[in-house]
């Protein structure tokens, strides 16, 4: 696989041997005044030069993180649509993360919010190499997303007796720069039902991995 860069309405980074961070929106979670100040916070970035000391990947980085922010903060504090608070769903979303764990990628981190999904994984190079040459033009990363995306849209619904989209279309994703970046990022996502205020404590939140982190290392978070 070689390195590619597509972008649709946001950035999306492909990187051999990469590992991602994915943050998935459900479809409407983001109320309309959210998203014209989400979409104030794009232009305004995008009309930003790059200072000449920083490299043009830092710059990347930097935007993409104040796009991110602008968007979480929203999905935390504000959210229009909820649906995975429904126990049943969230569930159903940790079946399916685990479910090619080992397999397609390894499984490093994640967190299942009433309003978005956030996960990381790293795809394994074993899957990457068997995948041959590709019917499509999809990365490893897209596909791994579009399965685990499909099969929860089907599932969920089917609990809610419901049809039609589930999910946004796009993802919020980010390669993963260093083991420094990873730790900050796996801290981010254990912390997100703290912020949210849906418990005191991250191990107290029964759709997160903190809970496994905990009990690998002896801590209580």
């Amino acid at each position: 696989m070689q390195e590619r860069f597509t972008r649709r309405r946001l950035p999306h980074w492909d990187q051999p041997g990469a590992t991602y961070f994915i943050t998935t929106c459900l479809l409407g979670s983001i109320p309309a005044q959210g998203l014209v100040e989400i979409e104030r916070v794009r232009h305004r970035l995008q009309r930003q030069p790059r200072p000449a000391d920083v490299p043009s990947d830092d710059w990347k980085t930097r935007q993409w993180k104040r796009l991110f922010a602008a968007n979480e903060e929203w999905l935390d504090c504000k959210p229009a649509v909820r649906r995975l608070a429904d126990e049943r769903l969230a569930a159903e979303v940790v079946k399916s993360l685990k479910h090619f764990d080992g397999e397609r990628y390894d499984l490093v981190a994640w967190a299942v919010m009433p309003s978005h999904l956030h996960w990381v994984f790293r795809p394994r190079d074993k899957w990457v190499q068997d995948l041959g040459t590709a019917v499509d033009d999809r990365s490893p990363r897209q596909r791994i997303q579009h399965s685990v995306n499909r099969h929860t849209a089907l599932e969920c619904n089917r609990l809610l007796g419901r049809t039609g989209g589930f999910w946004q279309r796009e993802s919020y994703d980010h390669c993963v720069r260093d083991e420094e970046e990873l730790e900050r990022i796996v801290v981010y996502i254990h912390a997100n039902p703290v912020r949210a205020e849906l418990v005191e404590r991250a191990v107290d939140f029964s759709f997160s991995s903190a809970r496994e982190y905990a009990s690998r290392e002896g801590t209580s978070v």
